[in-house]
């Protein structure tokens, strides 16, 4: 095997090593957690695309299989994880053969990305299933591609402690986090005045709590710029997504609440800006395509062509912004008021959260319910400023099974103190 050359990168998460493509005389050893999701077939179409430069050597799904067989077929990794031990799948996938090592559970996940010869880690796993894999690859000590908003929702001091004692870095998939990231290479974190996200409003920009009263599941699920999973599709058109890169960015960056801002940009054409103290304001740009975030994540800190889509300069007409609607969209609000709490907060959010939508997509609640449940149970819980990892998972399962017997009725809205 050729040797490998670390070389020290400085960054605004602060410095950290890596091994670079050019340096390593081979290319860089991928595993994918969440690779059948839509993050998941991005990255694998990055992969395809720089074949000389990634390679995929781990893939997970959880129900997933078929999926899965096919891109284990394609690709040909050295494992690939099924989570869901009670799929069928489990023994369809047994049947892979060839050089493909079939491994199940988390247990699959924790090898996976704990192996010597792994190099980055991509966290495409929706939700908080998504914490474990992360917290392995940082112990690991492995470059960790977070896709996974929710595992800074969640843990976020946790998880960037854990990457600082490893000496590794955290480096953002979501498009607005890695156009922060970017634009934060032009100068110091100190010199950072405040950073501001981009969203695109979702299906309902410009609609009132009236009109949102009775939204089908259908109705919410028709994003106007972006192709994702549905999770994340009721998540923007809630505006809670927004809310949690509001969490996500306070702990990823160092950040506080208040030098976080949010605009509706419905294009989607411009990721998120970042101004300076001196009054200059950089802006990441390029159309819709998760591609190019998921390529930056995987090749930094080197920039080479890829298969993302491009802005075509003869086409572009006027981008438009405007202030979030706060009274019809409160998820964001609230998502403020978690980034400032911290401690238990997140955790509870998130948990909540993911319920409350898989309850409106099941039709047990209704579309304003999702936030009126989150608030509810938020309020209600027992706060620790400094919990352990355990204290979090524990919290995010009681927080589950409020909102399962949750109803509009059964208990007051209260606003965090």
């Amino acid at each position: 095997m050729a040797s490998r050359k670390d070389v020290r990168f400085p960054g605004p998460l602060g410095d950290f090593v890596t091994t670079s493509a050019s340096t390593a005389a081979r290319p860089r050893r991928v595993v994918l957690l969440g690779s059948t999701g839509s993050i998941g077939t991005s990255c694998l179409d990055v992969v395809d695309h720089l074949g000389d430069r990634l390679q995929a050597v781990g893939l997970s799904a959880h129900g997933r299989w078929q999926s899965l067989m096919e891109q284990a077929r394609r690709h040909r990794p050295r494992w690939v994880t099924l989570t869901d031990r009670n799929s069928e799948g489990a023994a369809q996938l047994k049947q892979l053969g060839g050089k493909t090592e079939v491994l199940f559970g988390e247990e699959g996940v924790v090898r996976m990305v704990s192996d010597p010869e792994v190099d980055v880690v991509v966290t495409a796993i929706v939700g908080a299933a998504g914490l474990t894999g992360t917290w392995a690859a940082l112990e690991a000590g492995k470059t960790v591609a977070v896709a996974n908003k929710e595992t800074l929702v969640m843990a976020g001091p946790l998880v960037m402690d854990l990457a600082r004692r490893r000496g590794v870095q955290v480096l953002p998939v979501d498009s607005e986090h890695s156009a922060i990231f970017q634009a934060m290479r032009a100068g110091k974190a100190s010199e950072v005045e405040r950073i501001v996200l981009t969203a695109s409003g979702g299906p309902f920009r410009g609609k009132t709590r009236r009109d949102l009263a009775n939204v089908t599941k259908e109705e919410a699920l028709r994003h106007p710029t972006w192709q994702m999973g549905p999770k994340i599709t009721i998540d923007s058109a809630t505006l809670m997504n927004k809310a949690l890169e509001v969490i996500e960015a306070r702990w990823l960056f160092g950040i506080d609440p208040e030098r976080i801002e949010v605009i509706i940009h419905p294009e989607s054409m411009i990721h998120s800006f970042v101004e300076f103290k001196d009054g200059s304001v950089l802006a990441q740009l390029s159309p819709p395509d998760m591609r190019l975030p998921i390529q930056y994540a995987l090749t930094y800190p080197e920039r080479v062509a890829g298969p993302a889509k491009r802005l075509n300069w003869r086409e572009l007409g006027a981008w438009h912004f405007e202030q979030p609607d706060l009274e019809t969209f409160p998820a964001l609000q609230l998502g403020y008021e978690v980034a400032r709490q911290g401690g238990t907060c997140g955790s509870v959010l998130n948990a909540t959260n993911e319920a409350a939508v898989q309850r409106f997509l099941g039709g047990e609640l209704r579309f304003l319910d999702i936030t009126h449940a989150c608030r509810d149970v938020l309020a209600n819980h027992h706060y620790s400023a400094r919990p352990t990892l355990a204290e979090l998972t524990a919290v995010d399962r009681w927080a589950r099974q409020e909102v399962a017997r949750w109803t509009p009725k059964n208990q007051p809205t209260v606003t965090i103190t």
